[in-house]
């Protein structure tokens, strides 16, 4: 079964001033929807047809046209469902624990996160992941890599991710990619992320 390019949880101009609408429409309906596209036609009347986006990334990334746009519809699906217009704050809970445990606190995250973000070198993404022991830790990958896939440096089950590609925030931010970064705490969804970290 093809896989389908998902609808957003909120309108394109819903997390401006933050993430312009401008952007939102073309890296959802144009980038976003070409991983859809290109990731089909890759597995079409191949044993890997009917995978899920999950397992691909983490069984098929030795396959060059899955990696990229299996790894592209997985990562910005996650980055959608991640943020909304009434996002900001910070977490509580488990997740709030675990990551105070990691990182001494939320400032702590916070400042490891943005420098994951920042120091990515070229197009790639930054992550917040959940390891098999319950932990929590922060990592980046390059391209549309993501922690699912084998030797990316990364472990564990992503929750949180920030896409650092340029067309993420080039009309808005130009090249200050730490303005983006910084912007993109006002919209992380929380409760969105601790659902993930409890699942």
């Amino acid at each position: 079964m093809a896989f389908e390019l998902p609808n957003l949880p909120y309108a394109y101009d819903a997390l401006a001033p933050h993430i312009d609408a401008k952007t939102m429409k073309i890296h959802h309906e144009k980038h976003h929807a070409a991983y859809v596209s290109k990731v089909n036609t890759a597995i079409k009347g191949t044993d890997m047809d009917g995978q899920s986006i999950e397992d691909l990334c983490k069984k098929h990334s030795d396959n060059a046209a899955v990696r990229n746009n299996g790894g592209g519809h997985y990562n910005h699906t996650l980055f959608w469902s991640i943020m909304s217009p009434n996002g900001g704050g910070e977490p509580s809970g488990a997740l709030a624990r675990a990551m105070n445990t990691a990182f001494g606190s939320f400032d702590g995250f916070r400042t490891t996160f943005s420098n994951a973000a920042a120091t990515r070198f070229g197009s790639g993404w930054a992550w917040l992941c959940k390891k098999a022991d319950g932990a929590v830790e922060v990592c980046s990958t390059a391209n549309q890599d993501n922690p699912l896939m084998p030797e990316t440096g990364c472990g564990g089950s992503p929750l949180l991710g920030l896409d650092v590609w340029e067309h993420a925030y080039y009309l808005n931010y130009q090249n200050r990619r730490p303005d983006y970064i910084e912007a993109f705490f006002n919209v992380i969804n929380w409760d969105e992320v601790a659902k993930k970290f409890e699942e």
